[in-house]
């Protein structure tokens, strides 16, 4: 915390930085202080320990995907498969708990979702295929496979009571919740990988310019490839959670997911282009569409309403970050 707010007071505008720099550059600190204070004064409920704990809580499950896609964007490239992929791995794992035992069905969900993580990688690593082709392409392949695995049928838990396997969705550490605790500290970790270690900074180099970093002698094709693979270990870690706390699966739990953690990444500055981004701004960026949706049901709102304010939210931030880019507000071109 107090590394963020000297960060915002180093980038405070003065002769060298324009309000539109300072905006394009601390937005996203910006507008999470300004929902928090808006929502705070119309609802007394908003700002107290329980309801924050539930907040993150309900954001674990998309914040926890949108750790991986960030790399995987930051990259330069998509994954819009991470929804199907979801449904497929909390189906599994849910199947699996009673036909083995939890721990054998986690291992196996894992594995599940690293294939699917390798095949994506490969793919666009390797053969060099677009992206977001072969990420949609996938995305209705898994959904394929989730209904001929399950027969079109929900599967759930039988002795929801007796297992450990709750522990994940439903538990509990120093009376916070295990996951807001699995996706902070899986934050953490992936920060200091992405800011701190040599494969962070590659990444940031072939989504920057991958022609110079093949020049530079990078692998750009084994880079790509991890990325993914990271992309379906944080799919499966939020598989684990949803599973866990619901004991149960739909077909199509996971639908809509794709576009929820890319609008979380995109709300938190990281570039669709690639080359820019950070795991911290991408969870700011999923706990301002979570608070934005909680403030909005605390104050009586319709459902359909959180959709309209997340547009205008986006629309906002990426115009925000391009004229911060191009240094106006306007483009006369």
């Amino acid at each position: 915390m107090k590394a963020w707010v000297e960060s915002l007071k180093s980038g405070l505008p003065g002769k060298d930085v324009s309000p539109l720099q300072f905006f394009g550059k601390h937005g996203i600190s910006v507008a999470f202080i300004v929902c928090m204070v808006v929502f705070s004064l119309a609802s007394s409920k908003f700002l107290s320990a329980d309801n924050f704990l539930t907040v993150v809580m309900q954001a674990s499950i998309i914040g926890t995907i949108a750790l991986g896609v960030t790399f995987v964007v930051i990259g330069g490239n998509l994954d819009l498969s991470v929804g199907s992929l979801l449904s497929f791995a909390t189906v599994l794992v849910v199947d699996l708990h009673d036909k083995v035992d939890p721990a054998m069905a986690i291992a196996l969900m894992f594995l599940f979702t690293l294939l699917v993580g390798a095949l994506n990688g490969y793919l666009i690593g390797y053969l060099k295929l677009n992206s977001l082709i072969v990420t949609l392409g996938m995305l209705s392949a898994i959904q394929g496979i989730t209904l001929v695995y399950t027969g079109g049928k929900n599967v759930g838990i039988s002795d929801q009571e007796n297992t450990w396997f709750a522990f994940f969705g439903r538990g509990d550490l120093f009376g916070i919740p295990v996951p807001a605790l699995l996706f902070i500290t899986l934050g953490i970790v992936l920060q200091i990988v992405l800011v701190k270690t040599g494969f962070g900074r590659k990444i940031f180099a072939i989504g920057g310019n991958g022609t110079a970093a093949l020049f530079s002698g990078l692998r750009r094709n084994r880079l790509v490839f991890s990325t993914y693979l990271l992309s379906a270990f944080t799919t499966g870690c939020a598989a684990l959670i949803l599973g866990s706390r619901v004991m149960g699966s739909q077909n199509n739990v996971g639908e809509g997911y794709e576009l929820l953690v890319l609008a979380g990444i995109i709300l938190g500055g990281t570039s669709l282009l690639g080359g820019s981004g950070s795991i911290v701004r991408t969870i700011i960026g999923v706990l301002i569409l979570a608070f934005i949706q909680n403030g909005l049901l605390l104050l009586g709102y319709p459902y359909y309403t959180q959709w309209l304010v997340t547009w205008v939210v986006i629309i906002v931030a990426v115009w925000l970050d391009i004229a911060a880019k191009r240094g106006k507000l306007l483009s006369t071109y």
